[in-house]
Parts: structure tokens; C-alpha cells; sequence
């Protein structure tokens, strides 16, 4: 049987984990136990009905007796009826829990393509949304991605960008077709197995990784290794097997212990335990030249939980528990992956001194976590209580927008590739930095000042001229360490980007962006260059220049290339970005076919909202500020500093945005000068109209001398006093000092000082202070 929180897609790797996961619930049987298509389908139905009871079936059954009457008489290489295929599809996008269009659109994904019947007929039977993700689906089909073609493969991946763009459904349900490829994939050639294999690794597996879906995208890759390097997914099946029985144990001991004390914690927990991936698992034996026994966690347990603070304060339980390894610390929640991923993290020792990974989040991160992106569409379908839905996920898909920003300035495919290659890297680790203001960037492991700079736009990027970090002047290649705080200096006497950056920038978004700057310093000279070049060639080639320089025949080229006009085109060849040889034997094409309607794609290409990211704001009261001589102003509370009632506070009159409170000692206040102090103004609490369960944001700095137990009571005092912790960061430096950074939610200065003295009577805490910007 296939647990749903089972992560494999191989008998071998089911046989292997299924003793580890510890869940509720009984046996239903799976679907590949089925072998008729209508017991299938009933498995299809059986499966929305799993996550949607009410739901109205009649366009899926409708979908389903199409489908299998136009693929009546065809057969998978299996010897199968075909339309066992688009079923599995189908019940894949199920199990993602997708709304009945995206089902729908899965079971005829194919009809298009491989029958007589058309998307006109489609459209009338199921609605002008289907038929959309049915086209999408198809055109995606058509693709191209050899290797050996590299043009080709650039191009197809742009399309497919396009597509996404277009609505993210399509990629959802391509990628359900690819999985339920890559599982019968026993059946194709070895050549066509390493084929498949290749490019699900390169672009299917990356695909789903950053849409969130690692339900789909573990079990990808995992298939790819079976297919792509038999020899070393098979011993890797057999040396894991070898040592079944005691990792089983191993992990069952931990399960066992960690329940017990989550219990006696009174935090209402699921926990269960799996050995990691085999594609994980021969990424870390490469990356870090190790054989299995020699790498160093090859398990991980999962506590899932009802509320971010019950996270915390089971984190605290097992570093009670557990002897935590120094630097495995990561809060997710507090700052989440770019693909909208939240956990906490915690590498420990465990009895027998095996390293073990654990991961804790709420039961809607763990949804998010497999669903990814695909977990919004529910909502749609069950009325749910997301008000929110899919745009504010869609909001947070800053990488998608970043890929259709690179299309539109790309000016040849092999550099578009290898970024997009670059940013699709799954094992590229984060860091995660401040700018002065407090807002957070995630950037590459290894990025620089200047990454940063074009992380926060190309303007200040362009004009940089140096950067302090956390108050000190850095080189520009400096490299950023987690919790840094960074101001970028610039100056308009810039003359811009120099060429050694690209040598020391990590990430793909400053590559592209000082790319862009020197082939829009140089366009001129390079138009003229390329030219020249396509006139030479011509000259050589024996061909009349006159005939295919048509505008007609420019602009099919041009867009064949992706380029928004022909002198785009010229540059390109000027900077070697093309070959001017490619380019003349496309016009030469056009020319001899005499005529071609022209390409209008334009309308594909739907612009994605640029709606400003929503943030979670904690309650304020109505204001609860009084400000001498003003009356009805605008005011919001600092970020930088977080004031709380019984805080001395001053008002600083900003620029469009009304008044901003922050506390008298904030270091951005000490720090403002004569010009900006006339912009200060007295302000003060008027208790009086405090808006009734008002709740402030307050930050803290926890010094200790560290010590086992330590987080566990510092947790103790935030869960007695029934305080929400908001984030948590922690660090121990070399000589054994603690650093306990603390978010979290209190009602007044009263009880923040209550908390402090708590704090500070806990044993070996040195000193605690406030977050003053």
C-alpha cells in the first residue's frame, strides 16, 4: 500500500520505508492493484471524494467516457488500453487535491493530440477553462528538449514559462503526465530511458521543486536515478536494504521516544520517521565524496503540529532530548523558502550516536510542503476558508516573474539556459540577510554585496560603489552569513558595473542584470557589428543581401529568437551571443517558402500582477498614540524598534506615509541628522483608548553562557506566561556564548518587563536587551 505521506515511487523504495511512517487510519487499496480501467476510475472517484465528499463528479465521469471512446482503439507500450494513462494522470492531480477542471483537463490531456477530436468540441462540453489546459497541456507535448539541441531546448523552456505564466494548471498537469511516464518507463528503450530521465532531471524534477511540490518532485527524481545510472540506483537499493532492519529500528526507537515526550509536554503531535530519499541520499555521497556509511543523516523524523507556537516549544522538547550539532539549526518559519516551504530544522545525535535530521511544522505547512502551489486550488473547489487563495501564493512566486523578466531581456538562448540551469539548482543552499530597514532577502550560499545590491533593484546595483555590513565598510566581495544586516553605498558619479563582478556574484539575478548593462552600454557598437558580420557571410555564401533582409522576414526571425526587434537581433550577433550564420539561413528559410503568416504569440504572454507582497500584520490598536498639535495623522508603529504601550516614543513625520512611532532609544532616532531631528515630534501613549486586546510585535536579545536545556527554559517562561512566539533564531559562538533572537506578541510594557524578569532569573543568562534597530 502507498501511504499518503509515502515520498517513493518504486516497490523497492516503499518496501524499504513502509514500516517507518507512523499514521492513523486504515488500509484502502491502492491503484495499482487495479487492473481494469473502470475499477480504476471508481480508485479516481474514491480519491476526490477523500478530500471533497460533496463534490459534483458528473464533468469528471462525462471526461472519463470521452476519453476512453476516442483512445478506444489505441495502447501504451505496455500492451495496455491507453486510457489507463490519462486515468493515472488524473488520479495523480487527485492526490495533489485539484479542482475538477485541472482533473478533467488530465484525463483528455492527450485527446488532442493522439484522436480526432478537437479543442472546439472540448470547449463545448466542459467549458472554455478545460479547454485551455487541454491546449496548454498539448503544445507542451509538442516540445523539443534534446540535448544536442540547444536552441531548441532554450526555446521550448521559454514556451513553457509562457504557459506557466499563462495559468500554473498546465504545468501541474504536465508534471503528472511526466510521473506517470517516468513510472512505466521499464518499458521503453534504454536510449529513450536515459533521454526521459535527462530532462526530467534537468527540467521537470527543478519544475516541481519550485512550485513546492515535493510530493511529485521526490519521487521524479528518484525515477530519474533508476533510469539515468542503473547500476548506482541499484546498489544503492541493495546496500539500504542490507542494514533495513536496524535502520527501522533505529527510527521506530526515536518515533517512539519523541511521541512519549511530546505527550508529556502536552503538545498534541503526529510523528513519524523515513530514511531519505535515494536521490537525496546520492546528491550528499557525490557533493561531499562519501559512501553511504560514511554520510552523515540518513534519517529524518517529522513532528507536525496545530500552531507555530506549539513548533517552538516542541523544538525546545527535543534539544531537551537530544544533543543538537552546532550550526544544523534552520527556522523556515520565520523565514520561508522562496517556494513558500515553513519548518524548523535541528540535526541531533541520537542514542546510539547516529546523526538524525528532525523537522517541525504546523498540519497547513505540511500541506503546503507537498502540495506547494497546487494546494490552492481546493479552495476553489470546497468553499474553503483560504480567503486568501491562489493570487497571494501566485504573489509569492517572485522566481516565475524573475524567468519572464529574463525572457524579455535574454538576448540569446545559451545565455537564458544556463541561467534558468543556474536557478533551478536544487541543492543551492540560502542565506538570508537584512536591509537597513529590516526587511529580508534570500540570496545563493556565497553571494556578495553585490548580489545583494541587484537583489534590490538594478538601479542600485549599477550605481554601487561599496557596502557596510552590520555597521562596518566590507569589500564587494564579501560573503554574506546569515541574520547580516546591509547598507549599499552608491554614488550617481558611477560609471557603472565592471566586468570582475561577474567573477565574484553568486547569483543567477546579478549575472543577468550586468549582462543586460553592458550589452545596453555597448548596443550601438554592437548592432553595427553584427551588421557587418551578416553582410560578410552573405558575401561568402553567394547570397543577395537585399532579398531576405525583408522587415516581413525580420520580424518572423526575431520572434523565433525571442527578441522584442531586429536591432535586438543585430547586437545579439554583435556580442556573439548568435551566430550571424544562424540568423541568415532563418531569413533564407522564409524567403524560399515565398510567404508565411507572421507569428502572433503576443497574445500568450499574459503579464503576472505585480500586486505588492502581502505581509502578516499583527494587530495594532486603533492607534493609542497621541501627538502634540496633530490631529488625524496616518501613524504606524517602527519595525525597526517595535514599540509597546509604556515604551517613552517619538513620531517622525515621513515623506507620503504619515507618522511612524518609534522608541527613544532606537538607534535610528540617536542616529538621525539636524536636518531629519526637525522632523521629530512628541508623542505618547493615551492609555485610555487603547483598542481592548491590542497586541504589539516586541524583539528581544537573549545572552547566555550555553548549556543542554538551555532553549527548553527559555521556551518554558514564553508557554507559562501564554506568550505567541512569533520567530526564533539562535547561535553559539566559538567561546560557548548563546545568542537567543526573539520575536514574539505581548499586550503592553507590563507584560513584556514581566517576561524579561523571567528571563533573566533563568541560569547562566548573561543579559538581555531590547532590539533598538
Amino acid at each position: 500500500m502507498k501511504g499518503e505521506d509515502d515520498m517513493a515511487g518504486t516497490r523497492e523504495y516503499e518496501d524499504l520505508n513502509k514500516n517507518l511512517e507512523i499514521v492513523d487510519g486504515h488500509a484502502v487499496k491502492a491503484p495499482e492493484d487495479y487492473q481494469d480501467p473502470e475499477e480504476l476510475y471508481q480508485a479516481l472517484i474514491a480519491r476526490v471524494r477523500k478530500y471533497h465528499p460533496s463534490a459534483d463528479i458528473t464533468m469528471i465521469e462525462k471526461a472519463y467516457q470521452i476519453g476512453k471512446e476516442a483512445h478506444k482503439n489505441q495502447f501504451r507500450k505496455s500492451g495496455e488500453p491507453y486510457i489507463i494513462h490519462p486515468l493515472w494522470v488524473a488520479i495523480i492531480l487527485a492526490d495533489l487535491e485539484m479542482d475538477k477542471e485541472t482533473i478533467v483537463a488530465g484525463m483528455l490531456h492527450d485527446v488532442v493530440e493522439d484522436t480526432t477530436m478537437t479543442l472546439d468540441e472540448i470547449s463545448a462540453e466542459f467549458g472554455e477553462e478545460v479547454a485551455l489546459l487541454v491546449d496548454g497541456v498539448t503544445k507542451l507535448g509538442q516540445l523539443n528538449y534534446s540535448q544536442d539541441k540547444l536552441e531548441a531546448q532554450a526555446e521550448n523552456l521559454r514556451k513553457m514559462f509562457l504557459a506557466m505564466a499563462k495559468d500554473i494548471r498546465v504545468i501541474i498537469v504536465k508534471l503528472a503526465d511526466r510521473l506517470h511516464n517516468m513510472r512505466t518507463m521499464e518499458f521503453m528503450t534504454p536510449a529513450k530511458q536515459k533521454e526521459k530521465s535527462r530532462e526530467t532531471m534537468d527540467i521537470y524534477a527543478p519544475i516541481a521543486q519550485r512550485l513546492g511540490i515535493s510530493k511529485i518532485k521526490t519521487e521524479l527524481d528518484d525515477l530519474s536515478l533508476k533510469y539515468y545510472q542503473p547500476e548506482v540506483y541499484n546498489q544503492l537499493v541493495h546496500d539500504l536494504n542490507a542494514r533495513k532492519t536496524e535502520r527501522e529500528e533505529f527510527v521506530q526507537q526515536i518515533v517512539a521516544e519523541v511521541s512519549k515526550h511530546m505527550k508529556n509536554a502536552d503538545i498534541e503531535a503526529k510523528v513519524y520517521g523515513r530514511v531519505k530519499h535515494f536521490f537525496s541520499i546520492y546528491k550528499k555521497m557525490v557533493n561531499q565524496n562519501k559512501t553511504l556509511d560514511q554520510v552523515y543523516d540518513l534519517f529524518a523524523v517529522r513532528i507536525i503540529v496545530d500552531s507555530v507556537k506549539d513548533c517552538y516549544a516542541a523544538l525546545g522538547v527535543i534539544h531537551e532530548m537530544y544533543t543538537p550539532i552546532p550550526g544544523r539549526f534552520k527556522d523556515y518559519i520565520a523565514m520561508p523558502k522562496a517556494n513558500m516551504y515553513q519548518s524548523l530544522h535541528t540535526t541531533l545525535i541520537g542514542p546510539s550516536g547516529q546523526p538524525f535530521e528532525i523537522q517541525i511544522r504546523t498540519e497547513e505547512m505540511h500541506k503546503t510542503a507537498e502540495y506547494g502551489i497546487a494546494a490552492h486550488w481546493k479552495y476553489k473547489e470546497t468553499g474553503g476558508s483560504n480567503t486568501k487563495g491562489l493570487n497571494t501564493q501566485e504573489e509569492k512566486l517572485n522566481w516565475l516573474r524573475q524567468i519572464l523578466e529574463w525572457q524579455r531581456d535574454m538576448s540569446d538562448n545559451r545565455e537564458f539556459l544556463s541561467l534558468l540551469k543556474g536557478d533551478l539548482d536544487l541543492f543551492q543552499e540560502d542565506v538570508y540577510c537584512f536591509t537597513p530597514n529590516g526587511d529580508v532577502k534570500n540570496l545563493p550560499n556565497g553571494s556578495t554585496p553585490v548580489d545583494f545590491a541587484y537583489a534590490i533593484h538594478s538601479a542600485v546595483g549599477n550605481k554601487m560603489v561599496g557596502a557596510r555590513v552590520n555597521g562596518k565598510l566590507v569589500n564587494i566581495d564579501y560573503k554574506i552569513q546569515n541574520g547580516d544586516r546591509i547598507e549599499i553605498l552608491t554614488s550617481q558619479n558611477s560609471k557603472g558595473p565592471s566586468r570582475d563582478w561577474l567573477n565574484i556574484v553568486k547569483s543567477t539575478q546579478a549575472k543577468s542584470k550586468i549582462n543586460s548593462w553592458f550589452k545596453k552600454e555597448y548596443k550601438e557598437d554592437n548592432i553595427i557589428r553584427g551588421k557587418d558580420l551578416i553582410s560578410a557571410y552573405c558575401k561568402s555564401k553567394g547570397i543577395n543581401l537585399p532579398d531576405i533582409i525583408k522587415p516581413k522576414y525580420q520580424q518572423i526571425v526575431q520572434k523565433k529568437y525571442g527578441f522584442r526587434d531586429w536591432d535586438a537581433v543585430l547586437a545579439a550577433i554583435g556580442h556573439g551571443g548568435l551566430k550571424e550564420g544562424q540568423v541568415v539561413n532563418r531569413l533564407l528559410e522564409e524567403y524560399e517558402k515565398e510567404h508565411k503568416k507572421e507569428i502572433t504569440d503576443e497574445n500568450i504572454l499574459e503579464k503576472i500582477s505585480e500586486a505588492n507582497k502581502q505581509r502578516v500584520h499583527i494587530a495594532k490598536s486603533k492607534s493609542g498614540i497621541v501627538v502634540k498639535g496633530i490631529n488625524d495623522m496616518a501613524v504606524r508603529f517602527s519595525k525597526c524598534c517595535n514599540p509597546v504601550p509604556g515604551d517613552e516614543i517619538v513620531g517622525f513625520v515621513t515623506r507620503g506615509r504619515g507618522m511612524s512611532i518609534h522608541r527613544t532609544d532606537c538607534i535610528n532616532i540617536i542616529n538621525l541628522s539636524d536636518v531629519e531631528r526637525s522632523r521629530l515630534i512628541t508623542a505618547e501613549w493615551e492609555d485610555n483608548d487603547l483598542e481592548e486586546g491590542g497586541q504589539y510585535l516586541a524583539e528581544l536579545k537573549i545572552f547566555a553562557d550555553d548549556r543542554r536545556g538551555l532553549l527548553l527554559d527559555v521556551s518554558k517562561v514564553f508557554t507559562e506566561e501564554k506568550i505567541d512566539v512569533k520567530s526564533m533564531n539562535t547561535r553559539t559562538s566559538k567561546k560557548g556564548t548563546a545568542t537567543m533572537e526573539m520575536g514574539f506578541v505581548v499586550h503592553g510594557r507590563e507584560e513584556l518587563n514581566r517576561v524579561i524578569g523571567k528571563l533573566r532569573q533563568i541560569e547562566n543568562v548573561i543579559d538581555i536587551e531590547r532590539t533598538t534597530g
